[in-house]
């Protein structure tokens, strides 16, 4: 695909933000009226050789003695800097739902439910399997976030 200087510029404020690649997807369709795949703009954002970077308020600190309420993403506080859910705005290929977790430990999944209804985890770390109390806690969050979007 070709981009503009005007649009490329746009697409590394973007990435220079701290914007996922499904949040970039739906600035694209927004703002360009250009309809592109998630993985279309994953390859773009390659071809760019942009780097996708973490947002300062998704960042977990290191010490975590003393620290306040950690506010997830959907804007929801967790008191003791568990498990945050979110779902994602727009839903990855193949899936009915899909969304990340991070766990108390700091590591983190991708998550997704297919159309039979199975619940899928892929760590971001290959061979982690999150603690038991977190496991469950991701189960119970993940039930009431799509409660809540009506699923």
């Amino acid at each position: 695909m070709d981009l503009t200087a005007e649009q490329q510029d746009c697409l590394a404020q973007w990435v220079a933000q701290g914007m996922s690649l499904s949040e970039i997807q739906k600035e694209i369709s927004d703002q360009w009226k250009i309809s592109l795949t998630y993985m279309d703009v994953r390859f773009l954002v390659d071809d760019l050789d942009l780097s996708l970077q973490d947002r300062e308020e998704n960042k977990k600190p290191a010490d975590n003695t003393g620290a306040g309420p950690v506010q997830g993403a959907d804007g929801l506080l967790n008191d003791d800097g568990g498990v945050t859910v979110e779902v994602d705005k727009l839903v990855k290929p193949g899936t009915v739902v899909s969304g990340t977790v991070s766990f108390s430990d700091g590591e983190k999944a991708d998550w997704q439910v297919d159309a039979m209804g199975r619940l899928g985890l892929v760590p971001a770390r290959k061979g982690y399997k999150p603690e038991s109390e977190d496991f469950m806690e991701f189960q119970t969050q993940l039930q009431n976030a799509l409660q809540k979007q009506g699923f």
